[in-house]
Protein backbone atom coordinates (compact mmCIF):
# COMPACT_ATOMS: atom_id res chain seq x y z
CA UNK A 1 0.00 0.00 0.00
CA UNK A 2 0.92 3.44 -0.64
CA UNK A 3 0.20 5.67 2.35
CA UNK A 4 0.49 8.95 0.29
CA UNK A 5 -1.76 8.15 -2.56
CA UNK A 6 -3.69 6.72 0.36
CA UNK A 7 -3.85 9.81 2.04
CA UNK A 8 -4.52 11.69 -1.05
CA UNK A 9 -7.49 9.37 -1.97
CA UNK A 10 -9.28 9.18 1.34
CA UNK A 11 -9.16 13.23 1.55
CA UNK A 12 -10.28 13.94 -1.61
CA UNK A 13 -12.59 10.85 -2.85
CA UNK A 14 -13.71 9.14 0.04
CA UNK A 15 -16.64 7.21 -1.50
CA UNK A 16 -14.86 5.75 -4.40
CA UNK A 17 -11.55 4.62 -2.14
CA UNK A 18 -13.34 3.31 0.85
CA UNK A 19 -14.83 0.87 -2.79
CA UNK A 20 -11.35 -0.38 -2.95
CA UNK A 21 -10.17 -0.64 0.55
CA UNK A 22 -13.60 -2.70 1.10
CA UNK A 23 -12.05 -5.12 -1.28
CA UNK A 24 -8.53 -5.43 0.18
CA UNK A 25 -7.10 -8.08 2.63
CA UNK A 26 -8.03 -6.42 6.52
CA UNK A 27 -4.91 -7.51 8.41
CA UNK A 28 -4.83 -4.85 11.06
CA UNK A 29 -1.26 -5.95 12.29
CA UNK A 30 -0.18 -4.77 8.67
CA UNK A 31 -2.57 -1.47 8.45
CA UNK A 32 -1.51 -0.79 12.18
CA UNK A 33 2.30 -0.64 10.72
CA UNK A 34 2.20 0.20 7.02
CA UNK A 35 0.00 3.11 7.99
CA UNK A 36 -1.22 4.01 11.42
CA UNK A 37 2.57 3.80 12.74
CA UNK A 38 3.63 6.35 9.56
CA UNK A 39 0.74 9.08 10.18
CA UNK A 40 0.51 9.33 13.80
CA UNK A 41 4.19 10.61 13.43
CA UNK A 42 2.72 13.79 12.36
CA UNK A 43 1.20 15.09 15.65
CA UNK A 44 4.08 14.04 17.45
CA UNK A 45 7.10 15.47 15.72
CA UNK A 46 5.78 18.41 15.11
CA UNK A 47 4.06 19.24 18.41
CA UNK A 48 7.20 18.57 19.70
CA UNK A 49 8.60 20.86 17.71
CA UNK A 50 5.83 23.42 17.76
CA UNK A 51 6.34 23.34 22.28
CA UNK A 52 10.01 23.00 22.50
CA UNK A 53 11.50 24.83 19.70
CA UNK A 54 9.31 27.04 18.80
CA UNK A 55 7.73 28.22 21.59
CA UNK A 56 4.95 30.40 22.00
CA UNK A 57 5.09 34.10 22.71
CA UNK A 58 3.19 35.00 26.30
CA UNK A 59 2.80 38.85 27.25
CA UNK A 60 4.82 39.60 29.80
CA UNK A 61 7.13 36.42 29.46
CA UNK A 62 8.47 36.50 26.33
CA UNK A 63 8.58 33.04 24.41
CA UNK A 64 7.69 30.40 26.42
CA UNK A 65 9.27 26.89 25.49
CA UNK A 66 7.93 23.49 26.84
CA UNK A 67 11.48 21.88 28.50
CA UNK A 68 12.93 19.02 25.82
CA UNK A 69 12.55 16.06 28.16
CA UNK A 70 8.87 16.88 28.76
CA UNK A 71 8.32 17.52 25.54
CA UNK A 72 9.97 14.27 24.50
CA UNK A 73 8.37 11.81 26.05
CA UNK A 74 4.89 13.71 26.03
CA UNK A 75 5.55 13.48 22.34
CA UNK A 76 6.41 9.81 22.77
CA UNK A 77 3.52 9.27 24.98
CA UNK A 78 1.10 10.55 22.78
CA UNK A 79 2.18 8.65 19.64
CA UNK A 80 1.12 5.36 21.19
CA UNK A 81 -2.13 6.65 23.24
CA UNK A 82 -2.70 7.96 19.05
CA UNK A 83 -2.34 3.87 18.03
CA UNK A 84 -3.92 2.96 20.81
CA UNK A 85 -6.86 5.12 20.24
CA UNK A 86 -6.97 3.44 16.47
CA UNK A 87 -7.22 0.25 18.07
CA UNK A 88 -9.55 1.15 20.78
CA UNK A 89 -11.74 2.96 18.71
CA UNK A 90 -11.64 -0.13 15.78
CA UNK A 91 -13.02 -2.11 19.02
CA UNK A 92 -15.75 0.34 19.98
CA UNK A 93 -16.87 0.11 15.99
CA UNK A 94 -16.90 -3.36 16.52
CA UNK A 95 -18.44 -4.30 19.63
CA UNK A 96 -21.82 -1.25 18.62
CA UNK A 97 -21.64 -2.71 15.13
CA UNK A 98 -25.10 -4.83 16.08
CA UNK A 99 -26.80 -1.99 17.99
CA UNK A 100 -26.59 -0.23 14.36
CA UNK A 101 -27.86 -3.10 12.56
CA UNK A 102 -24.11 -3.21 11.11
CA UNK A 103 -22.17 -6.54 11.06
CA UNK A 104 -19.32 -7.25 13.77
CA UNK A 105 -16.53 -7.70 11.85
CA UNK A 106 -13.20 -6.30 13.57
CA UNK A 107 -10.74 -5.85 10.30
CA UNK A 108 -13.12 -3.54 8.97
CA UNK A 109 -13.29 -1.73 12.23
CA UNK A 110 -10.42 -1.02 12.18
CA UNK A 111 -9.88 -0.17 8.36
CA UNK A 112 -12.59 2.63 9.12
CA UNK A 113 -10.74 3.63 12.26
CA UNK A 114 -7.47 3.92 10.57
CA UNK A 115 -8.33 5.50 7.61
CA UNK A 116 -11.10 7.66 9.09
CA UNK A 117 -8.22 9.18 11.33
CA UNK A 118 -6.22 10.55 8.29
CA UNK A 119 -7.30 13.95 8.89
CA UNK A 120 -6.55 13.82 12.53
CA UNK A 121 -2.84 13.14 12.16
CA UNK A 122 -2.74 15.61 8.85
CA UNK A 123 -4.33 18.47 11.31
CA UNK A 124 -1.07 17.85 13.49
CA UNK A 125 1.34 19.92 11.43
CA UNK A 126 -0.90 22.95 12.86
CA UNK A 127 1.09 22.31 16.13
CA UNK A 128 3.69 23.59 14.97
CA UNK A 129 2.99 27.17 15.26
CA UNK A 130 0.58 27.86 18.25
CA UNK A 131 -1.75 30.57 16.46
CA UNK A 132 -2.37 27.92 14.01
CA UNK A 133 -3.57 25.01 16.78
CA UNK A 134 -7.27 25.85 15.85
CA UNK A 135 -6.60 24.86 12.22
CA UNK A 136 -6.57 21.52 13.99
CA UNK A 137 -10.31 21.94 14.22
CA UNK A 138 -9.85 20.43 10.27
CA UNK A 139 -9.36 16.92 11.77
CA UNK A 140 -13.31 16.68 12.43
CA UNK A 141 -13.55 15.58 8.97
CA UNK A 142 -12.54 12.55 9.72
CA UNK A 143 -16.35 12.33 10.94
CA UNK A 144 -17.48 12.64 7.32
CA UNK A 145 -15.09 9.99 6.07
CA UNK A 146 -16.43 7.71 8.77
CA UNK A 147 -19.73 8.42 7.80
CA UNK A 148 -19.03 7.60 4.48
CA UNK A 149 -17.41 4.21 5.00
CA UNK A 150 -19.71 2.56 7.46
CA UNK A 151 -22.28 1.50 4.93
CA UNK A 152 -19.56 0.32 3.00
CA UNK A 153 -17.16 -1.62 5.34
CA UNK A 154 -19.81 -2.18 8.37
CA UNK A 155 -22.86 -2.64 6.13
CA UNK A 156 -24.78 -0.53 7.70
CA UNK A 157 -28.16 0.87 6.66
CA UNK A 158 -27.93 4.01 5.65
CA UNK A 159 -30.34 5.32 8.13
CA UNK A 160 -28.23 4.48 10.92
CA UNK A 161 -24.90 5.52 9.84
CA UNK A 162 -25.03 9.28 10.79
CA UNK A 163 -26.07 8.62 14.32
CA UNK A 164 -23.46 5.55 14.16
CA UNK A 165 -20.67 8.03 13.05
CA UNK A 166 -21.65 10.22 15.61
CA UNK A 167 -21.61 8.29 18.45
CA UNK A 168 -18.05 6.91 17.31
CA UNK A 169 -16.85 10.42 16.73
CA UNK A 170 -17.97 11.53 20.31
CA UNK A 171 -15.99 8.22 21.82
CA UNK A 172 -12.87 9.62 19.91
CA UNK A 173 -13.40 13.02 21.29
CA UNK A 174 -13.07 11.23 24.69
CA UNK A 175 -10.17 10.02 24.19
CA UNK A 176 -8.43 12.55 23.20
CA UNK A 177 -9.16 14.49 26.02
CA UNK A 178 -8.67 11.83 28.41
CA UNK A 179 -5.07 11.12 26.73
CA UNK A 180 -4.95 14.79 26.86
CA UNK A 181 -5.25 15.06 30.20
CA UNK A 182 -3.26 12.35 31.26
CA UNK A 183 -0.28 13.58 29.22
CA UNK A 184 -0.54 17.12 31.15
CA UNK A 185 -0.93 15.63 34.00
CA UNK A 186 2.46 13.04 33.28
CA UNK A 187 4.43 15.96 31.64
CA UNK A 188 3.37 18.96 32.12
CA UNK A 189 1.36 22.19 30.07
CA UNK A 190 3.22 22.89 26.65
CA UNK A 191 2.53 26.51 25.52
CA UNK A 192 -0.01 27.19 23.67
Amino acid sequence: MNAARRVRAILVEPAAEWMRIEKEPGAAAHLLIAYVALLALIPAVFGFIGACVVGAAVPGAGVVRAPLFSGFFGAIFGYVMTCATVLVLALVIDLLAPTFAARRDFESAFKLAAYAYTPVWLAGIFLLAPGLRFLGLTGFYGGYILWRGLPRLMKTPEDKSLVYAAVIVACALAFFVVAGAVQRAVFGPTPL
